[in-house]
């Protein structure tokens, strides 16, 4: 679109967008329409820099004379004629007036340099080809001395650094001793009434100079180098006692850290956040929190120094800054000042505001499980913590430390002494509680004889009645928590085969539970009085202490499951589990995926023996999944994490939670207190300490009805099939020595055994299996993993699988070997087709 010369009149392509002009108030349109010249054409300039973008350009096109407005010799309406244009041109109006707009960037008056740079501010935006055109201009305009125009100048500096990649360089090449020399000047200056805010020379343009001096310098070593010295001029002579003066340390201390600054510098800078801190005002504090997490990128140590500050911080009465604060706190966390961290949050946590505690306990636990280096700290701050803000605990946490107690036998006596202390103390807290009983229950006899003394701790008195107290306080107490209710009455049973004189009593507590609205204690406590009451000959033996949980399985499939919801939610890529740090010194395993592990047809589709993706409630799941593998049926619902929790000491069939259906059983809304699970059993009955789970029965079923007096449970005859071999290469060969249950012939159990059949030791050791959809898979833990060279020893591993389709579709298998030799990971896989005809 061009320009008529000598009409100024718009062409027809212009004026056909202006058929229907827009209403315009009655003071622009008098002036508009007035018969001085000078006042119409101030009327057309007003109004359209006052309309939006398509009604004020129907306004100008509707002018007679709107280019003559940019060449009239009165600089007011000329700076009107900048304002409307850079309000409302379209991209062909700002090609056309932009040699006008050039023109007059070089005038001589001071109002008309400043609109036209603010005019091509607008003009460089619409239209950022012509950048180029305004390279020279806004490097010559950094030479005036009003700061007005000055201000102007640096803003259309900073659009074109935006705008074209050549103008930021060309900026850099003849702008960066400009804007020193300006920087340098303002500071320095004297007063000056029209320029001062509050004691500080113009706190504007010094803010507008360190923005661009930031975006010249970023990734330019040269540009920052000449910068450097009158960075640190400005951060240590501005006054920080006045709100302006903060603004200018803020903006310099961001250009520093955005910049390639030395790190003298830097730590200047990051002591000028650290002052910030101690200011009153609380945005002042929250913007140094801001840039103190992101200068922990930059320079870690420096940030360390100001640490008893952040710290106070995370105490603040502001909700945002103590959040704030506890963020970069937990940045801060390292090896080395983990501990002295830790107590100062603990130590507040007991203060903290309710609404606090919940974020605050979840950075303590993801610090102390993170940095731990030894067991007993680890328990020791994790009790602290339960003790104080055990409610806010997550269900995760608690399972962690479970799987860590026990594993760590030489810490067990100590640990049931100082969580029985704490639920003296602080009873009301939920998590505390389950932990505490479930150690009760556990370990109860070391709590009584003072077994595992460390050295300097105090012995305490503690009878087996004491104990059982403890448990029936927190049972009564937390009744209305199904949870908790069941893990209680699992510890009572079992402290009725540790402590037999209790027996009685506890018969008593748990037949109160008969009637208990909630089904999962009903149940639980008809099974219970059962036992207590007719199988005493069976209950120690029945409810022996829980194996030791794998904890080097079970961390990795937490923090990989973490990783898997991070990147679901974010999409982010997942961490490998050779990325993660485990702590408490747990070793991790090398483990293979199993994708793409299993062949099969479509009827025949695996369900792999791990899941890729699981949540956070799936880790109860994994605290009695002991051989780290656990495969579930297609169609069965997952377990709530309150389940799987009440289940944690489970000794029979898997549970239901108010009436919710087990994985092969019906809904079932009441059991009555006929049945007798365990009935028909004889004195001389044994039973294995790992007991199968079981379908629930109908009513006036017993589950080992029939039984003879001589029967053993654990050793019931079994189908014995030939030992095949499974997988044999030149490396390895694998065993399966097969039994099969007579009362469940569907399911068959494997002895399998590794052998090595070369001279060099494999470690790492690890066994994968994964069967089709109609087959279960349960993985017991290996006796080792290390399989000795040459056959000279072997390595052993049970399985239990069940063939849903038995006589319609034969067992089929696919496996895979993970291992080491001499550091070198190797990998085999193959396919198990020679199972006997019948499983």
């Amino acid at each position: 679109m061009s320009r008529r010369s000598g009409t100024g009149t718009w062409p027809s392509s212009c004026s056909s967008t202006c058929s229907a002009t827009p209403p315009i108030s009655p003071i622009w349109s008098a002036l508009s329409s007035s018969r001085p010249r000078g006042t119409r054409r101030s009327g057309w300039a007003i109004s359209a820099s006052c309309c939006s973008s398509t009604s004020g350009r129907r306004c100008l096109c509707s002018s007679p004379t709107p280019s003559n407005n940019l060449n009239h010799p009165n600089q007011f309406i000329v700076g009107l004629a900048l304002c409307a244009l850079g309000n409302i041109c379209s991209a062909e109006m700002a090609r056309d007036l932009s040699p006008e707009v050039e023109r007059l960037m070089r005038s001589r008056e001071v109002n008309t340099k400043k609109k036209a740079a603010l005019c091509s501010i607008r003009i460089v935006r619409k239209v950022p080809d012509l950048a180029e055109n305004f390279m020279a201009l806004a490097a010559s305009l950094l030479k005036e001395k009003h700061h007005g125009v000055l201000i102007s100048a640096i803003q259309l500096c900073t659009e074109l650094c935006k705008a074209s990649k050549d103008a930021l360089e060309y900026l850099r090449k003849n702008c960066i001793e400009g804007l020193v020399r300006i920087l340098r000047d303002v500071s320095n200056s004297s007063y000056a009434p029209e320029y001062d805010v509050s004691g500080i020379a113009d706190p504007f343009l010094h803010i507008r100079v360190l923005k661009l001096m930031r975006i010249l310098g970023q990734g330019d070593a040269d540009c920052s180098e000449y910068m450097n010295d009158i960075l640190a001029q400005v951060a240590t002579k501005t006054d920080s006692n006045k709100n302006a003066g903060n603004a200018i340390l803020y903006e310099c201390v961001q250009t520093i850290m955005g910049i390639e600054a030395t790190s003298g510098l830097r730590v200047l800078a990051i002591n000028i956040l650290g002052r910030f801190l101690s200011n009153r005002d609380n945005n002042i504090r929250y913007v140094a929190l801001n840039m103190l997490m992101r200068a922990i990128a930059v320079d870690a140590l420096a940030v360390q120094r100001h640490r008893t500050t952040i710290l106070e911080c995370v105490k603040d009465a502001d909700a945002s800054i103590r959040k704030r604060a506890l963020e970069l706190v937990f940045l801060l966390v390292n090896d080395t000042n983990v501990k002295p961290l830790t107590k100062e949050l603990i130590d507040y946590l007991s203060i903290a505001d309710p609404d606090f505690k919940g974020d605050l306990t979840s950075k303590i636990c993801s610090i102390v499980e993170k940095f731990s280096q030894e067991k007993l700290w680890y328990l020791d701050q994790m009790f602290k913590v339960l003790s104080l803000a055990g409610n806010h605990v997550k269900d995760d946490v608690c399972h962690a430390l479970i799987v860590v107690l026990s594993n760590a036998s030489e810490l067990q006596g100590y640990s049931v002494r100082s969580l029985y202390k704490a639920l003296q103390a602080y009873g009301k807290q939920g998590s505390l509680v389950r932990v505490a009983v479930w150690c009760i229950g556990e370990y109860g006899e070391m709590l009584v004889n003072n077994v595992g003394m460390l050295d300097g701790e105090e012995k305490i008195t503690v009878t087996e009645s004491d104990a059982v107290d403890a448990v029936e306080i927190a049972l009564n107490r937390h009744s209305a928590d199904a949870t908790t209710g069941a893990m209680c009455l699992v510890a009572l049973l079992k402290l009725s085969s540790r402590f037999p004189s209790t027996s009685e009593r506890v018969k008593q507590i748990v037949a109160r539970n008969k009637e208990n609205a909630v089904l999962e204690l009903q149940q639980r406590s008809i099974e219970f009085s059962s036992i207590i009451q007719r199988h005493q000959s069976i209950r120690s033996s029945l409810l022996e202490r829980m194996p030791v949980l794998d904890e080097a399985s079970y961390l990795v499939k937490r923090a990989t499951a973490t990783q898997a919801t991070i990147s679901a939610n974010k999409h982010a890529p997942t961490v490998a589990p050779g990325g993660l740090k485990l702590p408490n010194g747990v070793a991790k395993p090398t483990s293979a995926p199993l994708a793409d592990l299993l062949d099969l047809s479509s009827d025949d589709a695996p369900a792999s023996t791990t899941t890729s993706t699981t949540t956070p409630n799936d880790f109860l799941q994994d605290l009695l999944g002991i051989g780290g593998v656990s495969t579930s049926t297609a169609g069965v619902p997952s377990t709530a994490s309150t389940d799987i929790l009440m289940d944690l000491l489970s000794i029979g069939s898997s549970p239901l939670q108010n009436g919710t259906p087990g994985q092969e059983s019906k809904p079932v809304h009441a059991v009555p207190e006929a049945i007798d699970l365990l009935g028909s059993l004889s004195s001389t009955t044994s039973v294995s300490a790992e007991t199968k789970p079981t379908r629930l029965v109908s009513q006036g079923m017993d589950l080992l009805d029939g039984l003879s007096s001589s029967t053993s449970v654990s050793g019931l005859e079994k189908t014995v099939h030939p030992s095949i071999t499974a997988f044999q290469s030149t490396t390895l060969k694998i065993t399966f020595d097969l039994k099969r249950q007579p009362g469940n012939p569907r399911e068959t159990t494997i002895h399998a055994t590794f052998t090595n059949l070369t001279s060099s030791t494999y470690t790492d050791f690890i066994f994968q299996a994964a069967v089709p959809k109609f087959i279960q898979l349960k993985l017991d833990p290996a006796s080792g993993n290390t399989v000795p060279a040459n056959g000279n020893g072997s390595v052993t591993q049970g399985l239990s699988v069940t063939n849903n389709q038995q006589g319609q579709k034969p067992l089929a298998m696919r496996i895979r070997m993970s291992y080491k030799v001499n550091g070198e990971d190797r990998l085999e896989q193959g396919q198990v087709s020679n199972f006997p005809s019948g499983l």
